[in-house]
């Protein structure tokens, strides 16, 4: 059997990308905070935090890189706070469990103009959160003038027609505090992922326009979750079946795409497959050139249904 993808090996792989859930509910007579994918298991607060499940596993990657001093390759790691709840009190024991880390994470300056872009101070760390306001309430607004910023939030999207203009489905530029887009497939392929079909010169193009737009607000864009999965891993590891491509070849045709466009951040359930991808890429063993395609497995044609996954 497979054995489940964990922490431990994501963060073997160079430049990683973590994403974590986590919600606050109360049980009997104290809080909990309860982490993980799908925020499926709980921890006592009395007896751990939720920095603790991510960070206690980071020392030996983080603190070699700040021996090492290499600041080229900063960050390593990219942490993605998917919160399940939004609690002030949630919020704020996030917060408190990062400002204990304060050294290891990428900082920016908070200051009066939110519109303006202050220049990161970038460690091996970089902490990302959602578009919600209530967020930006603890994580931005509340932060004293001059203080550090330890999170940085995504821009709102307009996804109601998901394959309306750029300018449509993000009409703002980067602010201090507001500094990437996250984006759901069904964005770049009518449908998302259990509606694509072959990858045309036209999916190409709209992959492009998108990334190219995001850059030019001075935003980091991200998609999710493109996975090409069996039945068997998917029942062994619970992934979202709306994620899935149907095919591992599938996956990679989106993968190379979204590497090749140039997009920062591209999520999958099946990391250790696509950071080996990715590495071949980068040393040019893989073409940017578009394959050739049989035809997915599911779907010869395009759906004009939108049953991409909810943005998240």
């Amino acid at each position: 059997m497979v054995g489940r993808p964990n922490r431990s090996r994501a963060l073997c792989w160079r430049s990683s990308s973590y994403r974590t859930g986590s919600g606050l509910v109360y049980r009997s007579t104290q809080w909990q905070i309860v982490v993980g994918r799908g925020a499926r298991r709980s921890y006592d607060w009395s007896r751990t935090h939720p920095g603790s499940v991510f960070l206690r596993t980071c020392p030996p990657v983080v603190e070699k890189a700040m021996q090492e001093g290499n600041h080229r390759d900063w960050p390593l790691i990219t942490l993605n706070l998917d919160f399940k709840s939004e609690q002030t009190e949630h919020l704020e024991a996030v917060w408190a469990v990062l400002e204990k880390y304060r050294e290891w994470l990428t900082t920016a300056p908070r200051t009066k103009e939110p519109g303006t872009l202050q220049p990161l101070d970038v460690k091996p760390i970089l902490v990302l959160t959602g578009e919600s306001d209530v967020q930006q309430k603890v994580f931005y607004d509340r932060v004293p003038l001059g203080a550090r910023l330890l999170v940085f939030g995504a821009v709102h999207s307009f996804t109601e027609d998901p394959m309306s203009p750029p300018e449509t489905l993000e009409p703002g530029p980067a602010t201090n505090y507001r500094r990437w887009w996250n984006n759901p497939w069904k964005v770049v392929e009518r449908g998302g992922q259990n509606k694509a079909g072959d990858w045309t010169s036209e999916d190409e193009h709209r992959l492009r326009t998108l990334v190219k737009y995001a850059h030019s607000r001075g935003l980091w864009i991200r998609f999710y979750t493109l996975d090409g999965a069996t039945k068997q891993e998917l029942s062994c590891f619970g992934w979202f079946g709306t994620y899935n491509f149907g095919s591992l070849a599938a996956a990679r045709e989106r993968w190379r795409a979204a590497a090749a466009a140039g997009v920062d951040y591209i999520a999958s359930d099946q990391y250790e497959q696509l950071a080996a991808f990715l590495s071949a890429h980068s040393a040019g063993k893989i073409s940017d050139a578009p394959r050739s395609s049989s035809g997915h497995p599911r779907n010869k044609a395009r759906s004009p249904e939108l049953h991409g996954p909810e943005a998240r």
